[in-house]
């Protein structure tokens, strides 16, 4: 015969092991890490550039969307070629709430400059696209494709003026490499964002840029400026119409047009240095929201983006594959610092 006693002892055991299993069960969503007060968004760059413009749509989209609890604030912070910001939050180790949209100037920075700084320093959330760069003039210029830019150029050896961002980063890299491509000579003037060279070639204070599509857009539409080429292997794959009948798609590689120079830029997200698995996987989630927006798919149509997306080990094996290639090109233009 049963006891009784023994047989509530089996039931009392079994739903306090039942209750044990549930609360177990529930404690990892429960205890899932979320930021507890606002979260910093560096730039390290100045406003109006790509970064700057890319911060700005992720802050828009969190907060009209509410995809979490704390409000998003965009830093900019450019001095030093972005090393400001990138030092800043290299210091806020155990400091989650604090982010880094990065650009070339992740590699070139510490490189060209030799600042204490490595992007090992920080802690890998994700790739949110890759940046196309496009050779810009002045609507009225005189030429029309590339070889007559570069004929031009080579006309009136160190006259020509390309405007960039920063001095030894990206705009200046490609800037050196059609020098060595063409045997050309450039006067290069660095600004403190993309924003701004824009508007120095609008007003015609330079003759030519490499700005990235976005910087340039609405200077394109509205007829102040016009693409020679497309430094990519491929061709835009944007087909509507921007500006007046041209769509992205119309423009020319570069490499078709006899100047074989490839440059594609990171715009990818860090965050501070020891960051938990679970802080990590909050804002990787985060971003994964953000893209499914149309506020996102339209700077990502806008701005001709390459919609390219990684996390965790696939990201950080990009980026020091990445990290290498930058070393190469510096190394190639002379513009690594004596400590690299």
């Amino acid at each position: 015969m049963t006891n009784p006693a023994k047989s509530r002892g089996i039931a009392t055991c079994g739903i306090a092991a039942a209750l044990g299993a549930a609360a177990l069960a529930i404690t990892p969503a429960a205890a899932a890490w979320e930021p507890t007060r606002p979260v910093e968004f560096i730039v390290p760059a100045g406003t109006g550039g790509g970064a700057d413009q890319m911060a700005r749509v992720i802050q828009g989209i969190v907060t009209k969307h509410k995809l979490m609890n704390q409000s998003m604030v965009v830093i900019n912070k450019s001095g030093g070629a972005g090393g400001e910001g990138f030092l800043d939050v290299k210091g806020s180790k155990g400091n989650p709430h604090k982010l880094i949209i990065t650009l070339s100037n992740l590699f070139t920075t510490p490189l060209g400059t030799g600042i204490p700084f490595n992007w090992k320093d920080l802690t890998p959330v994700a790739m949110m696209a890759l940046d196309e760069f496009i050779l810009w003039v002045p609507a009225d210029a005189p030429y029309k494709t590339a070889p007559e830019y570069v004929a031009a150029a080579k006309a009136a050896p160190g006259t020509m003026k390309m405007g960039g961002t920063g001095s030894k980063q990206e705009d200046q890299i490609i800037t050196v490499a059609i020098e060595k491509a063409t045997g050309a000579k450039f006067i290069y003037i660095p600004y403190k964002g993309g924003g701004e060279v824009a508007v120095q070639l609008v007003g015609k204070h330079v003759n030519s840029t490499v700005n990235n599509p976005i910087e340039a857009v609405a200077q394109w539409r509205a007829g102040q400026l016009k693409p020679l080429c497309v430094f990519d292997a491929q061709n835009l794959p944007v087909k509507d119409k921007i500006a007046g009948e041209m769509s992205w798609a119309d423009i020319p590689t570069c490499k078709s047009q006899g100047l074989d120079i490839e440059y594609l830029m990171l715009r990818g997200v860090f965050t501070t240095p020891g960051a938990t698995a679970d802080q990590v996987a909050f804002y990787v989630d985060l971003l994964k929201k953000v893209r499914e927006t149309p506020e996102w798919k339209a700077l990502m149509h806008d701005g001709a983006f390459n919609q390219t997306f990684m996390s965790g080990a696939d990201y950080a094996k990009w980026v020091e594959k990445e990290e290498g290639r930058h070393r190469d090109l510096m190394k190639e233009a002379g513009f690594l610092a004596t400590t690299n």
